[in-house]
């Protein structure tokens, strides 16, 4: 941030692992490059040190134990615990580290409330919204999506992003909800989630030709939750195997979450363990490898109201890769990718999503055209470009403007 005459540094909290959260990473990172320290205030898994280092950026992991999959009482209990240490941490650290800006990534919304002490003492908040949170819950825990429920989420994210001295989100699907439900729009910038070209580089691998070997790899990296529908791409390689025998075709699954026993279930109710492979949790760094040894990349999403409004960004990871995908058919995916772009079936059908797997394999040029058409158009709009405005919002709360 060239031009600034402080060197203070910027916090950036999160409940999440921080190796693990690419978007909280991208911006650390973003922040670190143009000259600026940065703390990041995480949760601590397990084997991790209370605090360290990890490329420059000074992290400090609360031990508060994440219980994903768990009922909606133990999420608002694990939540309630990280609330209660990130403002203890920020209210020690504030008078030795002077912060220059407090970032509060979701969810939760409310864990932007933490930081009011150091607001009330003039230090900008920034609350980043990942996500829709009343969605989100709705999704998550349908017994638990009553009116009541519902509304009280949705005031709780009202008071918080009115707490926050700005509010960040990930794309203009949900701003334009937010400035619906009443927030001024002065008040709330997007700042997309999208891949860093510098991590997500195909040059940086050894490239595989697509069914180099005979074979069809497909891949998925991402959770294992039911946000995901891999048990429709579990059953669209059963699909597959049984249309084209003669097909060796296999699905590599990197990841973790709590829909991992019943999608193995499903795979051995299939009969296709020697077709799934289980790899459990890949270092995000990794994650680009494992994509340039597939053929094709998999973004399989339920659709309800949550995931209307957000896009999957494995879909811009395979395009950087220059590999092609198969999509869930979204609103926002349709918006962002023509046709000609990235194959999409229709949610929760098997069926169509192995039959867009074969129209690739079968239209070697339309394929290809595909992938470049992707690649070029995600180019566009990597974190490299985004990077700029972000930095430049930031400096700009950080000047009082």
């Amino acid at each position: 941030m060239n031009g600034i005459p402080s060197r203070r540094p910027i916090v950036l909290v999160t409940h999440s692992y921080y190796e693990e959260d690419p978007r909280v990473r991208r911006q650390a990172e973003a922040i670190l490059a143009a000259g600026r320290p940065v703390d990041v205030i995480a949760l601590r898994g397990p084997g991790d040190a209370s605090e360290g280092e990890v490329d420059g950026v000074r992290v400090r992991r609360l031990d508060v134990q994440r219980h994903q999959g768990a009922g909606l009482g133990t999420y608002l209990v694990e939540y309630l615990a990280f609330f209660v240490r990130v403002a203890l941490t920020l209210v020690r650290s504030h008078p030795r580290r002077r912060y220059a800006l407090v970032q509060v990534a979701t969810l939760p919304d409310w864990l932007v409330l933490a930081a009011l002490p150091l607001r009330l003492v003039g230090v900008p908040v920034i609350l980043d919204l990942h996500e829709s949170m009343p969605d989100f819950f709705r999704s998550r825990f349908p017994r638990a999506a009553n009116p009541i429920v519902h509304r009280s989420l949705l005031l709780a994210e009202r008071l918080s992003i009115g707490a926050a001295t700005h509010a960040l989100t990930v794309n203009d699907a949900l701003r334009d909800r937010l400035v619906g439900l009443g927030v001024a729009p002065g008040h709330v910038s997007v700042v997309r989630n999208t891949p860093s070209l510098a991590r997500f580089d195909p040059a940086a691998h050894a490239a595989r030709q697509f069914m180099a070997d005979g074979s069809l790899r497909l891949v998925y990296a991402g959770a294992l939750t039911p946000t995901y529908e891999l048990d429709v791409a579990i059953r669209a390689v059963a699909r597959l195997a049984a249309a084209r025998p003669p097909l060796s075709v296999h699905l590599d699954i990197y990841g973790r979450g709590d829909s991992r026993p019943a999608l193995e279930a499903l795979t051995a109710e299939l009969a296709i363990g020697d077709r799934i492979t289980f790899h459990g949790r890949i270092p995000l760094d990794v994650v680009p490898a494992a994509i340039a040894r597939a053929d094709i990349g998999l973004a399989p999403t339920r659709r309800d109201t949550f995931t209307d409004a957000s896009l999957s960004t494995k879909i811009l990871e395979y395009a950087a890769m220059r590999r092609a995908a198969v999509a869930s058919r979204l609103p926002l995916v349709t918006h962002t990718f023509p046709d000609d772009t990235v194959a999409t079936y229709a949610p929760g059908d098997p069926d169509d999503l192995a039959a867009q797997v074969l129209r690739l394999i079968d239209d070697p040029a339309a394929r290809q055209a595909a992938v470049e058409r992707a690649a070029a158009l995600v180019a566009g709009m990597a974190w490299e470009h985004d990077a700029v405005a972000y930095l430049a919002l930031l400096e700009g709360f950080m000047r009082g403007r």
